[in-house]
């Protein structure tokens, strides 16, 4: 089974002083703004860095419901923040490091069994392992 999603950005005018809009396929987004002003000043929009954490909280968040239920678990509640760290280093600006920060009620289980359960959900989650090294292929038109 292969599954495709996409999303897309426009851009217009320069780093700086230009404009962008994201968008989803599934119209979660629509044409929302970003910018140069929204990632690095706090302005009001969104920014690639929270759009890798969301993805990446979501996606733990469902591998580990996945997981526990695999071990005869169902959650009352699983809350996930990713903290998505971006740093400039010395050749430019790199994510250096995604926290997962879980707060769960699973009733029949213990901290250490849960755990295990949870270091299982990272590790096998597909954002994970795409954060992790995936080949990342560009295909460019230009008019």
């Amino acid at each position: 089974m292969k599954i495709q999603k996409n999303g897309s950005a426009h851009w217009v005018g320069g780093l700086k002083d230009g404009k962008g809009e994201i968008s989803t396929e599934s119209g979660a987004l629509s044409s929302y703004p970003y910018g140069f002003n929204t990632r690095f000043e706090g302005v009001r929009g969104t920014n690639p860095e929270e759009l890798i954490g969301a993805s990446h909280a979501a996606c733990f968040t469902m591998a580990l419901s996945m997981m526990l239920g695999e071990a005869g678990l169902t959650a009352d509640s699983l809350d996930t923040k990713a903290v998505v760290t971006l740093e400039k280093v010395s050749d430019g600006f790199s994510i250096t490091a995604i926290e997962l920060n879980l707060t769960a009620s699973v009733p029949g289980t213990d901290e250490a069994a849960f755990t295990e359960i949870a270091n299982k959900a990272k590790a096998g989650c597909p954002v994970s392992k795409a954060l992790s090294a995936v080949p990342i292929t560009l295909n460019v038109l230009l008019r």
